[in-house]
């Protein structure tokens, strides 16, 4: 998931320092997996696909670099909401 970037401007205009930015709880998934395995061996199909903008818990995930890009690995579990 590629987290959205947080707001450095307010609407009329004021610049916000580093420090006082909250940290950004919305993202885009860009890519998922098969789903999980059950007991019996049978995929649960994943609820959410690529493209789609979810709601992130505030702490946790792996935080993964893909050329100058910054991924977040989340379980779907871990995942909070789905914006429709």
């Amino acid at each position: 998931m590629q987290r959205f970037a947080p707001e450095v401007k307010t609407k009329g205009g004021i610049m916000l320092p580093e420090k006082s930015q909250g940290k950004v709880l919305e993202a885009t998934v860009v890519a998922c997996g098969p789903g999980a395995r059950a007991e019996n061996g049978t995929t649960i199909p994943m609820t959410v696909k690529a493209g789609d903008r979810v709601l992130l818990p505030e702490y946790g995930g792996t935080k993964v670099y893909i050329g100058d890009k910054e991924y977040v690995l989340f379980r779907e579990g871990d995942i909070m909401g789905k914006f429709d």
